[in-house]
């Protein structure tokens, strides 16, 4: 369980392909302190610590996560998103995340608001199930997030400096993929009411 506060950005210093997983090692201030087995979230997906050396772990994507998230489009040298899991009773800053992203999408535009930075995705919504909903939360890349602009395939969040400088979202551009993770309470309530007919 996490929360959407990012505690560090960690750098991909390698990437190995083996069968159909990837294994992505990560540099960062908190590698050394992690311990094997330990779920952590990268980019807002959860996965295993397998091995740390030093500042660095070692983490396995498999081709399910491949497949939802944007691990798979990651570089040596891109910066990613890290958050250790909640521990029981510290304070609960975001909202409740699971770490399990439920797809990605497209950032189509960036405006900056002298001051702030209005980020605005679009994504697939096949089935109607993932929603998002005026002021509610949202997790991009990991970074609990209030959703302004909800629309039936597409939202938009409203950026502060401090959010732009402690993690990733300095680095996407228009066209670039995110992963997102919808609200726990509204995936619930959007299969309860699709299970009504």
């Amino acid at each position: 369980m996490f929360t959407g506060i990012i505690e560090t950005l960690g750098k991909v210093t390698q990437i190995e392909t083996e069968h159909t997983n990837v294994n992505l090692y990560i540099e960062s201030s908190i590698s050394d302190q992690l311990k094997i087995d330990q779920s952590v979230s990268h980019n807002g997906v959860c996965l295993t610590v397998v091995e740390i050396k030093g500042n660095i772990h070692k983490v396995t994507a498999i081709q399910e996560t491949l497949i939802k998230s944007n691990l798979g489009n990651l570089k040596e040298g891109d910066l990613i998103n890290l958050e250790r899991c909640t521990l029981a009773g510290g304070r609960f800053d975001g909202h409740i995340v699971q770490g399990h992203v439920d797809q990605t999408a497209t950032c189509i535009s960036i405006e900056d608001q002298n001051g702030s930075w209005l980020f605005t995705f679009s994504y697939e919504n096949s089935h109607h199930q993932n929603i998002t909903v005026e002021k509610g939360s949202i997790t991009v890349n990991g970074i609990s997030l209030t959703v302004i602009n909800s629309q039936d395939n597409q939202f938009s969040v409203a950026i502060i400096p401090y959010t732009i400088e402690n993690t990733n979202l300095q680095e996407i551009k228009v066209g670039d993929t995110i992963n997102i993770e919808f609200d726990i309470v509204g995936k619930y309530i959007s299969k309860i009411m699709a299970g009504r007919g």
